[in-house]
């Protein structure tokens, strides 16, 4: 069952789920009078290595209370969308409760109130938790129609209308960014600002995959955990830092004829977004233009290494997981001009998506052999569980993951399993990124 869940988010080979018909409808009476005792519910959604699901949900009260049952609900869902279908089993079913506490609106713990929060169980294997599928008919992943049902089993009350969802750290970017290439090429963006910026602030640029294109910019920073180059602990590092998330259209590997292009063939999107980085920078006068840092994951680790080829004296460092760029499509002479760009690559031995032998691995090789003085290689044999709560080691993603060690800052160590030193020091990737500049 996993394996087939991870090979669906790569290659859409699990559709989305059907809508569930009720066999015999609600008369008109049951159906008002339902809707008259229903409450409403706020659902709260984040993102995980593995990708979005619903953490907990905050249920409205009518009246002030200073003690909760922790066993007394229960939540099913429901998963919808008008675009494909998935097997019943996935598309409806039981949440798990772990915890009830009291709360505000937002969630946040009180001593008496008006709200309940339920704490319910999340897990890479847990479909059912997840508001959010891969479907590629549609184009890759989607927000779909996700309904709760959730019942006090002493009272019977009732709660089924949602209305509002809190993205954590997603909410805190602008998700309205929007430029366009020379009245052809439209990009959608999401950015974030740091919370201190009176002073000069690096910029941080994330490209996602090849399944998060489109113009819904959180699909970008919610498919996996991009949001959390925005996080208390990443800005920290950064002294406060500018995140930019563009969105492309389609995929960043696509050509002029709407194939995918592996470095052969130019695809038709690198000048439209390196010109919207500029116009970025340029209408943010904050952002230290010798502190520009530019990764991404598989089509985005693509176009990550095409603007670092075009613009080598651009970019203060590159980070790149699961590289999609073949390297027999990239010249000795550009091997020249970008040997001297601090990049960090970040990949996994068992990808069987972007191949290591024919990108990463002979890309970086050569790179070594033109005598790059600072450029890495966190080489994984696997990509696992780094958290400890799903199995740790003994629990294996898809090797095409390997981007959940960047956006957790996990990547420590150089091709031979040295820890990469940064004067004299063992750094992480976030921590060496930060420390870099033109």
């Amino acid at each position: 069952m996993r394996n087939t869940i991870f090979k669906s988010i790569i290659w859409g080979l699990v559709i989305a789920p059907i809508h569930l018909l009720s066999s015999e409808p609600l008369t008109e009476p049951l159906q008002s009078e339902k809707s008259k005792e229903a409450g409403e519910y706020t659902l709260i959604v984040e993102g995980y290595d593995w990708g979005s699901a619903a953490s907990r949900v905050i249920l409205s009260l009518d009246e002030t209370v200073s003690s909760v049952g922790s066993n007394d609900y229960e939540v099913s869902v429901r998963r919808s969308t008008e675009h494909a279908q998935i097997p019943d089993e996935m598309a409806s079913g039981q949440r798990t409760v772990q915890y009830v506490y009291i709360s505000d609106k937002n969630g946040n713990r009180v001593a008496e109130g008006k709200f309940l929060t339920l704490l319910l169980t999340v897990g890479p294997d847990m479909v059912l938790a997840s508001p959010m599928q891969y479907i590629p008919s549609a184009g890759g992943n989607l927000w779909i129609d996700y309904h709760m049902t959730i019942t006090n089993t002493k009272t019977g009350k009732v709660w089924d209308k949602e209305t509002n969802r809190i993205l954590p750290l997603v909410n805190e970017f602008d998700l309205t960014g929007k430029y366009v290439h020379n009245n052809d090429i439209s990009l959608t963006y999401a950015s974030f600002k740091p919370k201190t910026s009176n002073k000069k602030s690096p910029l941080i640029i994330w490209l996602h995959g090849g399944g998060e294109g489109g113009t819904d910019t959180t699909i970008p920073l919610m498919a996996n955990r991009a949001a959390n180059y925005a996080s208390d602990e990443i800005q920290f590092l950064f002294g406060g830092a500018h995140v930019l998330v563009p969105q492309s259209p389609t995929f960043w590997m696509q050509s002029a004829s709407g194939e995918y292009t592996r470095g052969k063939e130019n695809d038709i999107y690198n000048e439209a977004l390196m010109g919207l980085i500029k116009k970025y920078v340029a209408d943010h006068p904050q952002i230290d233009a010798d502190r520009i840092y530019i990764g991404g994951c598989s089509n985005g680790g693509y176009m990550s290494l095409k603007l670092i080829i075009l613009y080598p004296d651009y970019f203060a460092a590159g980070y790149i997981s699961a590289l999609a760029y073949q390297s027999q499509f990239i010249t000795d002479e550009q091997i020249q001009k970008i040997k001297n760009v601090p990049i960090w690559f970040v990949h996994s031995k068992d990808d069987p998506v972007t191949i290591p032998e024919e990108t990463v691995v002979p890309l970086y090789k050569r790179l070594m052999e033109a005598n790059a003085k600072n450029v890495h290689f966190s080489y994984y044999d696997n990509v696992v569980d780094i958290t400890g709560f799903f199995g740790g080691p003994n629990y294996r993603y898809h090797g095409h993951f390997s981007w959940i060690y960047s956006h957790a800052n996990h990547a420590d160590f150089d091709f031979q399993g040295n820890p990469v030193l940064l004067e004299g020091k063992p750094v992480t990737i976030m921590e060496w990124m930060a420390a870099q500049r033109n």
